[in-house]
């Protein structure tokens, strides 16, 4: 009986060191894909010769925006040039002639670091940035801080993925990292 207990703490323990596994592909791929608005993302919207309809707005918890005249526009999910579109479609609809519509990220939605890091917390997203730089930015290493690879937990097509990737590894708006403690 106690070799029994014994043998299913140590199968608990090993499972728990590889409970996650190696990054999937659309890890990586997701990285060259075209920008997936989310949450938290602010855009500027320009009209093109309607100032008063330009301005920045934010994505609601539900993933819109409420824009003038329009009401509520879905952003979640939608890349900045097919929310473009859906925005002049529906400014044509009884409001504008030929719509010109521009969009851009005025401000991405954060990261998040955790873990063995010397200010675990919530940090600004800029395009092209590393696992390395998140963690710089989060105050580097712990002592006792795993510098090899990180979990981290992303957003593809709706699905939260978690996956070791190294430190090199380019970082998504919205990412979490988590920095685990190592071994020896």
């Amino acid at each position: 009986m106690l070799a029994w207990a014994l043998a299913s703490v140590v199968a608990m323990a090993l499972s728990g060191c590889t409970s996650y596994q190696p990054a999937p592909k659309s890890f990586q791929q997701a990285t060259i894909q075209p920008y997936r608005l989310d949450s938290g993302d602010r855009l500027r919207v320009t009209v093109f010769d309607q100032p008063n309809l330009s301005n920045t707005y934010t994505v609601d918890q539900a993933g819109y925006i409420s824009f003038p005249l329009v009401g509520q526009v879905p952003a979640r999910g939608e890349t900045m040039a097919s929310l473009e579109g859906a925005l002049a479609a529906k400014l044509r609809q009884g409001y504008l002639r030929d719509p010109d519509v521009t969009i851009e990220v005025d401000r991405y939605r954060p990261v998040f670091v955790m873990g063995e890091v010397g200010r675990p917390g919530q940090y600004s997203y800029v395009p092209g940035m590393t696992v390395q730089n998140a963690v710089a930015v989060a105050g580097g290493f712990t002592a006792r801080g795993n510098q090899r690879d990180v979990d981290v937990t992303r957003k593809i097509n709706g699905r939260v993925l978690t996956g070791r990737t190294t430190i090199s590894s380019t970082v998504l708006a919205g990412d979490t990292i988590y920095v685990r403690e190592r071994l020896f």
